[in-house]
């Protein structure tokens, strides 16, 4: 990740967290939800990864970054076409992280003075929807009333089986991942 140093550290941190909490649902609940919670945390814990300087920790090559998002895209393609909720912004998400590792392999010593990597229309379209994504989903975070349909329609704390997996507990961890995804893109 290009970018000050802090910003780095600190994104990891708030990325590791966030998969590390998304790990801690894998453990119960019906197998939809471990495989959902598993897919969030291959993603919060590999942009961890992908985020930290590269002064602070060894890094795996581009390409590995490439595979290991391709194969957590296509897990959510699968479970999508399973029906389970939320997958197709863990398909996308997958496939940015990509993108990313894609041009971060082509922003070596090689294409030095050739300016940032990506496409920039490619950039700001995944920005745009980033954006989107973590307003339409901030909202959400609000506890709705004892009983009463909460913003997505579901009464707070229930409807996942898994007390780690309320609504609001779930739409944070999304929404930590997409401000993650939004501060990686706004430094390629």
């Amino acid at each position: 990740m290009h970018g000050p140093e802090l910003v780095g550290w600190l994104l990891a941190a708030l990325c590791g967290g966030t998969g590390g909490y998304c790990l801690l649902g894998v453990r119960g609940g019906p197998s939809r939800v471990r495989q959902a919670a598993a897919v969030e945390a291959v993603m919060g814990l590999g942009m961890a990864l992908m985020a930290t300087p590269a002064a602070g920790a060894p890094h795996l090559p581009p390409a590995a970054f490439a595979v290991l998002f391709g194969a957590a895209a296509v897990w959510a393609a699968v479970l999508l076409a399973a029906g389970t909720a939320h997958q197709g912004h863990h398909v996308l998400e997958g496939l940015a992280m990509v993108y990313m590792a894609v041009a971060m392999a082509a922003d070596t010593p090689a294409h030095a003075g050739h300016g940032p990597g990506g496409v920039p229309a490619v950039t700001a379209a995944l920005l745009v929807y980033f954006a989107l994504y973590a307003l339409r989903t901030g909202p959400r975070l609000l506890p709705a009333a004892a009983g009463s349909g909460g913003p997505g329609g579901v009464a707070a704390g229930h409807g996942t089986g898994h007390p780690r997996r309320a609504p609001e507990v779930a739409a944070a961890c999304r929404l930590t991942l997409a401000l993650g995804m939004l501060a990686m893109l706004a430094t390629l």
